[in-house]
This record gives structure tokens, C-alpha cells and sequence, in this order.
């Protein structure tokens, strides 16, 4: 099609160029050549106008002197049957005015209305025109040319490389469910087993310390009983003299002891932790739709410290200089000392989390106290991890510790967290700091909860905020 496009080109062009009397060499200055040596005629009536005469109209059969006699209609091809003649000078429309946009005669280009505008043979703008469409038909040649080979070649290509690269996709999605399949029932075989071998030592202590007790009831029952049979069937005399036989049967009654309850009578609930589990666990709930928890887990505007600030969205807690510190109303429930504040979700069963990002902040802590911690004074009793109501995350000069009653447990943190989870599961009594954005569990541990929990914080650089 390029090809018959190309003689099409070839063919006006030529139909043209014969008609105009005009030549296309195929060098610049071949052109120039030819325009230098081809006398101007200047009888042309553009030409009489340029050295200011007017041509006047030739006599009838008389065309040799006019732009029509050049240019044919029946040479040019532009015109088929009766040629069209401009109305207001009956002359051959063999011009074409670009400012127009319309057919004119030579006259019009002279002393007709488009004097001075850019006008172009119509032989010319035909040829132009024909080049133009020329080029457009090519263009769109390529055009389907290049969609025909990317709907053959790209397109194929992808689905095939579709078609590859979903049944890979399924083989890894089945190959890590399977070894994901494979570490879960091996590690519910291990923990099952755990438990059966931690249920049957409390069954071995518990029947042992039942038989051990058992027969204790039994001697101290029969002693009593021989004690009060001697008290109540022996007389006076042979009563002073069983004195020694007495104070054998109470020192063999004394030598049983008193029970006691130990940790060898309970089940070690380790026997069923697992991190494996805890990790996935951790990873479905804090990774899933409800890992930022209640939306409307705020800061408790009522216990903010007069040494914070509190934003307008009670969403961020930020640590105030002493000038800008602005005095806050006394309120029972505000730390008056301690730079903490708590959040305005209690706690008492089921299943929370929360995620708080502590960006740049240098010393900051993270966790839950019972709801009547104390509020007021600069003791250890309001200071969180400092006293048995309270379990912070706390990091301060570089160093993540787990902080509860004064004590602290040193956190090995890989990189510095930008955001901490929490997660709060109240049935089984776990705690659990987690950073989502390496689904790392930076520390949990577990404690049966007596009472209501609230989110508790305490920021002492820059500043933190509770993520939706």
C-alpha cells in the first residue's frame, strides 16, 4: 500500500508541476539555476500590478497572456466539465487565497478582495493538498501497522507472559500456604504435645500430693482418735503415767506438717506459647482491616499533663517547653507531674489494638495501666512502669526497655521504629508491641488482668500520635 501510495504522490505531482510549467529539480541549486534562467513574464496580471500597470482583459479567444492560459483546467485536472468562473470577474478561479480560505481569479488577487493576501496557485495548494493526504494515508498506514504488530506481537506476548507468570503466582501462593501448612501442624503437634506432658505432671504431682495427704488425714485421724480414747477411757493414774506415750503420739502428729499450694500444682501456661503463632497472630490483626483499632480512640483531654500539649483532634500529644506551657483547670483525672496522658478507650474484654507513630521522638513510652492509677504527685505510684499498674514500652537516650513495677527488661530492636502496634487480647492476658511497617513483634508478654485497662503514653521529646 506504501508503494501505491508513493506513485500516487509521483503521479499528481507530476500532473501538476506539467500544468504549472514548473520544475522540481532534485538539487537546491538546480532550482536556483532554473528560476534564474526562466524569464518572468510580466504580462502576468500580479506582475502588471507589482510594476503598476493593470493588464487589461484580452481579447475573446485571446489567452496566451493570462495566468488561465498557463494553467489549464483540462491540463490540470482540477476541474471536470464546465469549468467554475469567479462571479464578480469572470475570470477561471485558478487561485486560491490562504487568508480566505476560498477559490479566487487572478484579478481578485489584484484589484479584487484578496489584494495583499497570501495567495498560491491552484495547481499548487491542489498538489500541497494531495502531498498532505498522501502523508496522512501513510501515517495512518503505519499507524495500523504498528497496532496490527502490537496486537500480534505485544500483546500475544503478554498473555502468554500472563498465563506464566499467574500459574507461577499460584505455584508460590501454594508452595508458601504449604510450607506455611507444614510449620503450623508441626508446631500444633509440638504444642499439643507440650501439653499433654505438662497435663499429665500436674495429674502425677496432684495424685501424689493427694495420696501424701491422704494418708496423713488418716494417721492424724487415727492419733487423734487413740488421743481421745486415751483422754476419755483411761484413769487418773495410768493417765499421768502415758504422759511419754503421749508426747510421742503428738510429736508423730506434728512431724506431718501443713499443706501448701506451689507452682508444681499449677500448668505452666509456657507450655503453650508459641512465637510462631504469636507472630502470625500478631501479624493477622494488627496487618488486617482493623489494625489502627477504634476510631475513637483518642487522648483524653481530662488527663493530659500540664507539661504536654494537646492538638485540636486530640490525635497528638506533643512535649512542651516551659514557656509555652499554658496552665490547664485542675481536674482529678490529669497527671499534674509526670508528662503522661491516657486514652479515652477502656478496656476490659476482648480483642484491641493500636497503633501510635512516635516519628523522631526521642524518649517516649507506650503501653496500658488500670484505670485507677494514680494522677497526682511525683512519685513512683503516677509514674508509668514504675508501680504493679502499669506495662509501658519505653525507649529513652537510644535504648527500647519493657517496663512494669520499677523493673526493666532490655528490648533488642534492629533498626529505630517509626510506628508501634499494640495489641491487647484481654481472654488470655496478652500484650504485645509490634512495629508494622517490619511486622516485628518487639515484645509481649502475658498477665491476667483484674480490671479495666486504658491506653496509657508519656512523651518527653517532640512529639506522638494515635494513627487511623
Amino acid at each position: 500500500m506504501c508503494v501505491s501510495m508513493h506513485l500516487l504522490r509521483y503521479s499528481a505531482m507530476t500532473e501538476e508541476l506539467t500544468t504549472c510549467e514548473l520544475t522540481c529539480p532534485s538539487s537546491p541549486e538546480k532550482t536556483l539555476d532554473v528560476v534564474k534562467s526562466k524569464p518572468m513574464d510580466l504580462e502576468q496580471p500580479i506582475f502588471s500590478m507589482l510594476s503598476g500597470g493593470v493588464k487589461q482583459q484580452p481579447a475573446e479567444g485571446d489567452t496566451a497572456g493570462t495566468p488561465a492560459a498557463t494553467t489549464p483546467d483540462t491540463e490540470s485536472g482540477i476541474f471536470s466539465g464546465e469549468c467554475e468562473l469567479c462571479v464578480e470577474h469572470e475570470s477561471e478561479l485558478d487561485w486560491f487565497c490562504g487568508t480566505e480560505q476560498r477559490l479566487i481569479c487572478s484579478h481578485c488577487t489584484i484589484v479584487g478582495p484578496c489584494h495583499g493576501h497570501s495567495v498560491t496557485p491552484v495547481a499548487t495548494r491542489v498538489t500541497a493538498v494531495r502531498n498532505h493526504l498522501v502523508d496522512v494515508c501513510e501515517k495512518l498506514q503505519l499507524q495500523a501497522l504498528r497496532i496490527e504488530r502490537f496486537i500480534e506481537q505485544t500483546l500475544t506476548a503478554k498473555e502468554q507472559k500472563l498465563q506464566v507468570g499467574a500459574s507461577r503466582a499460584r505455584e508460590h501462593i501454594l508452595a508458601q500456604v504449604s510450607a506455611a501448612r507444614e510449620a503450623l501442624e508441626e508446631e500444633e503437634q509440638r504444642l499439643l504435645e507440650e501439653v499433654q506432658k505438662e497435663e499429665e505432671r500436674v495429674e502425677q504431682c496432684l495424685l501424689t500430693q493427694r495420696a501424701h495427704w491422704s494418708k496423713a488425714l488418716a494417721n492424724l485421724t487415727q492419733t487423734r482418735s487413740g488421743l481421745v480414747h486415751t483422754l476419755t477411757h483411761t484413769s487418773e493414774a495410768q493417765l499421768v503415767t502415758s504422759v511419754q506415750e503421749i508426747a510421742e503420739r503428738v510429736e508423730v502428729a506434728d512431724g506431718v506438717g501443713e499443706p501448701c499450694d506451689t507452682e508444681q500444682l499449677n500448668m505452666n501456661s509456657a507450655c503453650s506459647d508459641s512465637k510462631l503463632l504469636r507472630g502470625l497472630w500478631a501479624t493477622a490483626v494488627l496487618l488486617g482491616p482493623n489494625a489502627y483499632g477504634s476510631f475513637y480512640l483518642k487522648f483524653d483531654e481530662r488527663t493530659v499533663s500540664p507539661l504536654l500539649s494537646l492538638s485540636d483532634d486530640f490525635y497528638t500529644l506533643t512535649f512542651s517547653n516551659k514557656k509555652h506551657r499554658q496552665p490547664l483547670p485542675y481536674d482529678p483525672a490529669r497527671f499534674d507531674c509526670w508528662p503522661n496522658a491516657l486514652g479515652s478507650l477502656s478496656m476490659s474484654s476482648g480483642t484491641h489494638s493500636w497503633v501510635v507513630d512516635v516519628g523522631e521522638s526521642g524518649a517516649f513510652k507506650v503501653g496500658v495501666c488500670y484505670t485507677s492509677l494514680e494522677r497526682k504527685g511525683s512519685g513512683n505510684e503516677a509514674r508509668l512502669g514504675y508501680n504493679s499498674q502499669s506495662w509501658v514500652l519505653s525507649h529513652y537516650d537510644g535504648d527500647y526497655s519493657f517496663c512494669h513495677a520499677g523493673r526493666k527488661e532490655p528490648l533488642q530492636v534492629a533498626r529505630r521504629p517509626q510506628r508501634i502496634g499494640l495489641l491487647l487480647d484481654w481472654p488470655s492476658g496478652t500484650l504485645l508491641f509490634y512495629e508494622p511497617d517490619s511486622s516485628t513483634v518487639l515484645h509481649s508478654f502475658t498477665h491476667y488482668f483484674n480490671a479495666p485497662l486504658l491506653p496509657a503514653f508519656a512523651v518527653t521529646d517532640r512529639s506522638i500520635t494515635i494513627l487511623h
